[in-house]
This record gives structure tokens, sequence and C-alpha cells, in this order.
């Protein structure tokens, strides 16, 4: 059986505790409500979902995304929203989603300046090994950015990596930066 998740204006949430708990579980989507870094997947709480573990799980049948007046949200509706929410979704979606067919747990990497803060095993359980930064196959590297971007992940001990869709084969790439001293 799918959980119910409700769209509340921007935010995508699973009221029903028992199927927060369940859906944390079997990834660590979402984030509990005033529970940052839970010591413990088995937890019943209400779960908010970002745009990516929201259409993530419900491309895989997972969830059942409904608004507050009950209608089913489509893939395609919740990927237009996420486009209006979040600049460069489409091409963060789809590094997002090869990271997490790879068995790595993505979460935002908002506090380290990145796109994403990926674990191998989950927070709580691991520090997050890699910042992976979301970038445009069109745009050019700054090397100013690049060498900010590897200070601060060299200081909070996680390896830098750069990542890029090409639009032509759809396949995503992958640098890694190796600080040396």
């Amino acid at each position: 059986m799918k959980a119910i998740a409700t769209l509340i204006g921007r935010r995508i949430v699973i009221l029903d505790p028992e199927e927060g708990g369940k859906i944390y579980s079997e990834g660590f989507y979402g984030k509990f409500y005033a529970m940052p870094k839970p010591k413990v997947p088995e937890i019943s709480r209400e779960l908010e979902l970002s745009y990516f573990d929201a259409l993530y799980l419900l491309e895989k049948g997972k969830i059942k995304i409904v608004t507050e007046e009950n209608k089913e949200v489509s893939i395609k509706e919740l990927e237009d929203l996420a486009v209006k929410e979040y600049e460069n979704f489409k091409e963060a979606y789809l590094v997002y989603r090869d990271l997490r067919n790879k068995g790595f747990i993505v979460k935002s990497g908002m506090k380290f300046g990145t796109t994403f803060a990926v674990y191998k095993f989950g927070p709580g359980i691991d520090h997050a090994p890699f910042l992976v930064h979301v970038t445009r196959y069109s745009k050019k590297l700054d090397p100013i950015e690049i060498v900010r971007a590897g200070r601060l992940s060299h200081s909070v001990r996680k390896k830098l990596v750069t990542a890029y869709v090409n639009p032509k084969t759809g396949e995503t790439h992958y640098f890694i930066f190796k600080w040396r001293f």
C-alpha cells in the first residue's frame, strides 16, 4: 500500500506518523518535525518530504500525493511545481535519482553551500563523505568557486564532487576534487 502525502501550500507532508516512519526507515527520506537527525530509523512522526524525495518516491510508486482538497498530484504536476520553486531542479533531480539508484542516501547540502550531502549509510549513522554540487552542462566551472567549495569541503572532511547531466545522452557525470597540502 502506498503512503499518502499531502501537498500543503509548497510543502509535501506525510501526516500519518506510522506511514512517515515507514517511508523514512526505507531510505532516510524526508525529515521529521523538530527532529533534525534522528539516531534510529524507526520513528513514528509526521514526515516532510523534499521535492527530490517526493518525486523519487512518486516515480517508484511508494507514495501517492494529494492536495488538501484530495485531488491526486501527478508526476508531471509535481515536477512543474518543483521547477518553479527550485532553480536547476531538472538537472539536480537527475543527479539525485542517479545517486539514489546507486544506493546512496541523498540529503540537502545547503548548509555546506552545495546541492547535496551524500551518505553511504544515512544521517545519524555516518557522516556524509561527499558534497555534490550540481551544475549545468553548458556552464563553465569557475576556478574561484571550485577553490571556495574545496576549502569548505576539506574543512568539514568531505570530498567535493561536481556533477552534471549530459543533455544529449542523459548520462550523469561526476568529477571529484582531492585537495593536497
